[in-house]
């Protein structure tokens, strides 16, 4: 064929292609059923042009030169039309629903495969086989009429998903149980079986491998918008072949989970602008392959009905009725029982309705009923029936099915909104109105336009405003509201996060966390309402998988770069979700209070900052162990917003023409060398090497050089989490700890607690057999430690009698400190029991009660100087050791003063101290 006449056959098709949409909106047809009217038409008159003239002769020729065969609808236009698909997607809306969706994308193609072939075997003569491939053929749904459909009537977005899930993956089932039957083996259940788990498990890796492949290349392609668009189109090109041919997988579940995953993380691994002209892009892709494989497929009917008869006609009577029934009985039948498992979803009554009906057959069916008639190893005679039978029932489902859809869902009621969604339109549209007129009326004494004019265009806004008062948000109960402004609180963070990682503020590796987060939260609204919010906030500020590997492996192999990689991302995230958090509060004020009212707004105020201020108690905890990492990120994150900021200005003098093109290239270019700096992003210290941590520590000072490097071979670092336990109770007498840096609490069994600071240690009892009590030792903040295992422990002492001495007089007034607690908890006890329950004694105040606690610390902390100053080994105590004695004290003291407890409580709290992440306390 002349490659021009090719060229002006294509170039004509789509020149029609052009007028059918608007066609298709004025005569109210679904626009899939209007193609396969003009196909029809057209696939009579290619061969009846004998009256046209020359050039719609020519084009009438070039068009019955046309050799579309099946491999032509399944290699050319079936990629895109699935990439298309799954590149629109939310997939965390998918995977909500993936239970009803793999029902109808598998098991609705199984049984509509077998209730096919069983009825038809039953009165035909064509044998189960063929049957059984004709119900292969036909069990595979075309959602392009019936999403159309919801567009235009305004569906609800879950019922879309539901159809579209749908008909992305139960393309692969119909073609993996066609590729079987249509084969000349011999079929078994159990090859079926393996044929479907290798295709559909087989065809997902591919597609997820080959899927992430282009994402990490879009990394390559930034700043070229072309070229990485152009990578998505060979990208579902590749997955599909490449899996058909050398991987002998599903080519379309590979395709589909690769638009899939492009869809979910692409739009941060691309150059921003990408993936909004992406969207753009694949969106005339998918016109256009729809447009054409329906044209073309409809071209084919008037050759495949040719030789229709009666019985042939009675018989696709009889298989749309078996299909209709086949798919009530997974709808009606199965879902149901899929709603009592954990992977079951409820779908109302409703969308069950709409589902069964809309279940419209198209392109894919006539394409695999087009390959029938091509095999020669099939008879004449079945050919002729699966062409006919599936031909036949595609125009049923199209001309019956698709006509009345639109009136059926408007009868169900789908295309209504919820009352909670038209009192919030009723709200944001009274909002909008009276924002509007007051500007109009504005804009008219600037334009010195008439007052008659001016009134005529007043009384169309209070026309409008009239109509929507009686849906006031006042008719919303309080947690209705809260729960609707935390849904669009959550939305706009999204596009918060999306708008910095377009401004380059953060990195694409960043921004995919956030998203994910932001995308979490907002799920978490949507099921759980405020309670949900709240739960998701104190997830949020926990530390995340990879987090906890990396703390995992430094304790297991010492291994510092992985967590000094996973802190600096915290830092990093937490000063952005910090940021954006500051925004939201602001925006909620502004925007949210004229739409949901103060009350409301002042609520979700309140969350909003209860969660800002668990972010800024996770920050405070890094800003005092990392001051000089913190200073560096709030440096790059001012430089990011200022380099922002300053090629929006040099955008907007281009375009308000106050400079050239080639003068805002200059400036372009110095912009980017100026902030350069920037971008090197220096790795975070932890600082966690024992011979620098072991200087920190005042009970090895004085050691030799060669000491200090014995010892420091035997000590692991640990870097400690806030509030995270460090010796628990089982762990005592294995190993003791030294605080390099940081402080820990130790919890006493009577519920007070005493703190430990940097050159502290403890354990030591422990391992010399001395422990009389067992207790918990805490994080406070984050916390560098130097471990040292029972086994070093008196290895360390035996080489070293001068640090040993030093241990054991630390020990023995520790031994003396606890003896004393156990006294006073003994006397209290008595103390306690002997008063009279008829005769309660008013609570002293706080300050009394703090004075009291001092003075019974003052006397205890005396007369236990004086017993160590009578001892023989008081003599051997230096000037480092006597803060032994100190800690005595604040043992007594402790025990002593129920109100120092409750004081070192608040002045946690007021450091930071939340679940999971309390910050550092001044010592």
């Amino acid at each position: 064929m002349d490659v021009g006449f090719l060229v002006f056959g294509l170039a004509g098709l789509l020149t029609l292609v052009c007028f059918m949409p608007p066609l298709a909106g004025r005569l109210k047809l679904p626009y899939s059923v209007l193609l396969a009217i003009v196909g029809c038409l057209l696939g009579i008159v290619i061969h009846l042009h004998g009256w046209a003239p020359s050039w719609i002769g020519d084009f009438l020729d070039s068009l019955e030169r046309f050799e579309i065969s099946s491999e032509t609808f399944l290699m050319v236009f079936l990629p895109v039309l699935l990439f298309e698909t799954a590149l629109s997607m939310n997939v965390r809306r998918l995977m909500d629903d993936i239970g009803p969706i793999l029902m109808m994308a598998i098991v609705a193609v199984v049984v509509c495969t077998l209730v096919v072939g069983v009825t038809l075997d039953a009165i035909s003569s064509y044998g189960l086989v063929v049957c059984l491939l004709l119900g292969a053929i036909v069990a595979t749904t075309d959602p392009v009429a019936v999403v159309g459909i919801f567009r235009e009537v305004g569906a609800p977005k879950r019922l879309t998903t539901l159809v579209e899930g749908e008909s992305l993956f139960n393309d692969a089932a119909s073609i993996a149980l066609y590729s079987v039957l249509g084969g000349h083996g011999e079929l078994s259940v159990s090859g079926v079986f393996n044929d479907f788990v290798v295709h559909f498990i087989g065809g997902g890796v591919a597609g997820f491998a080959m899927g992430r492949l282009a994402c990490f290349l879009f990394a390559w392609l930034r700043g070229f918008p072309t070229a990485e668009i152009t990578l998505t189109l060979t990208l579902a090109y590749l997955s599909f072949f490449i899996s058909e041919h050398y991987l002998n997988v599903s080519g379309v579940v590979a395709t589909v989970i690769a638009g899939l995953v492009v869809g979910s993380t692409g739009r941060t691994r691309m150059s921003p602008t990408t993936f909004e002209y992406l969207s753009s892009a694949w969106e005339q892709f998918g016109f256009w392959a729809n447009s054409l494989i329906f044209l073309f497929a409809a071209m084919l009917i008037p050759k495949l009905m040719a030789a229709a008869d009666w019985q042939e006609l009675a018989l696709v009577a009889v298989l749309f009725v078996a299909t209709l029934a086949a798919r009530a009985i997974v709808v009606f039948g199965l879902l149901p029982l899929l709603g009592l498992t954990r992977l079951g979803t409820k779908v109302s009554r409703p969308y069950k309705v709409v589902m069964l009906w809309g279940g419209l057959r198209g392109a894919v069916s006539l394409a695999l009923a087009l390959a029938v008639t091509e095999q020669t190893g099939v008879p004449e005679e079945a050919r002729q029936f699966i062409a006919v039978a599936t031909t036949a029932f595609v125009l049923i489902t199209l001309f019956v099915n698709g006509i009345s859809l639109r009136p059926l869902i408007r009868m169900l009621g789908l295309n209504q909104l919820s009352p909670v969604e038209r009192t919030i339109r009723n709200q944001a549209l009274a909002v909008a109105l009276e924002d509007l007129q007051g500007k109009t009326d504005d804009l008219a004494k600037t334009e010195h336009i008439g007052s008659e004019v001016r009134d005529r265009i007043r009384a169309v806004f209070d026309a409008s405003l009239a109509s929507v008062h009686d849906g006031q948000v006042g008719q919303m109960s309080d947690e209705q509201r809260v729960a609707v402004g935390l849904a669009i609180v959550a939305q706009r963070e999204e596009e918060m996060f999306f708008d910095i990682l377009k401004a380059q503020i953060v990195d694409w590796r960043m921004a995919e966390s956030l998203l994910a987060r932001a995308e979490r939260l907002e799920d978490a609204i949507r099921l759980g309402g405020v309670e949900g919010f709240e739960n998701a906030i104190v997830a949020d500020v926990r530390y995340s998988t990879g987090f906890r590997l990396a703390l995992r492996v430094h304790y297991l192999f010492g291994f510092q770069g992985w967590l000094a990689h996973e802190l600096g991302q915290r830092f990093a995230n937490l000063m952005s979700k910090r940021s954006v958090a500051q925004r939201l509060i602001l925006f909620t004020r502004e925007q949210i209070t004229p739409l949901l009212g103060e009350e409301a707004t002042l609520r979700i105020v309140s969350l909003h900052q209860r969660r800002l201020d668990l972010i800024e108690n996770a920050m405070q905890a890094l800003n005092l162990q990392y001051p000089q990492y913190a200073q560096w990120l709030q440096e790059s994150y001012l430089g990011r917003v200022a380099r922002e900021l300053e090629r929006i200005r040099y955008r907007d003098m281009l375009e308000q023409f106050l400079i050239s093109g080639e003068v805002y290239a200059d400036l372009m270019s110095q912009l980017q060398s100026r902030w350069s700096h920037i971008d090197r992003h220096p790795p975070l210290d932890i600082e966690l090497s024992a011979a620098d941590l072991i200087k920190r520590v005042p009970l090895f000072e004085g050691l030799s050089a060669d000491s200090l490097r014995a010892i420091s071979k035997l000590l692991k670092p640990r870097l400690a989490l806030p509030d995270q336990r460090v010796l628990t109770k089982g762990r005592h007498g294995e190993e003791m700890c030294f605080v390099a840096s940081g402080a820990v609490a130790v919890h006493l069994p009577d519920n007070t607690m005493i703190e430990l600071g940097s050159g502290e240690f403890f354990g030591e009892l422990g391992l010399l057999g001395e422990q009389q009590i067992a207790p918990d030792v805490t994080s406070l903040g984050y916390c560098k430690l130097l471990m040292l295992s029972s086994r070093d422990f008196h290895a360390l002492l035996a080489r070293d009698e001068h640090l040993r001495e030093r241990i054991q007089v630390v020990a023995k007034q520790r031994l003396r400190a606890i003896e004393v607690w156990k006294q006073f908890s003994q006397a209290s006890q008595a103390e306690a029991a002997a008063t009279p329950v008829a005769a309660p004694v008013p609570a002293p105040s706080a300050a009394a009660a703090a004075e009291a606690a001092e003075a019974a610390g003052e006397e205890r902390r005396e007369e236990a100087a004086a017993k160590v100053a009578t001892k023989d080994e008081a003599k051997d105590v230096t000037a480092k050791d006597a803060r032994a004695i100190g800690s005595e004290a604040v043992v007594v003291r402790q025990v002593d003063g129920a109100e120092d407890a409750r004081q070192a409580t608040d002045r946690s709290a007021q450091s930071g101290a939340t679940p999971g992440e309390p910050g550092l306390q001044s010592r």
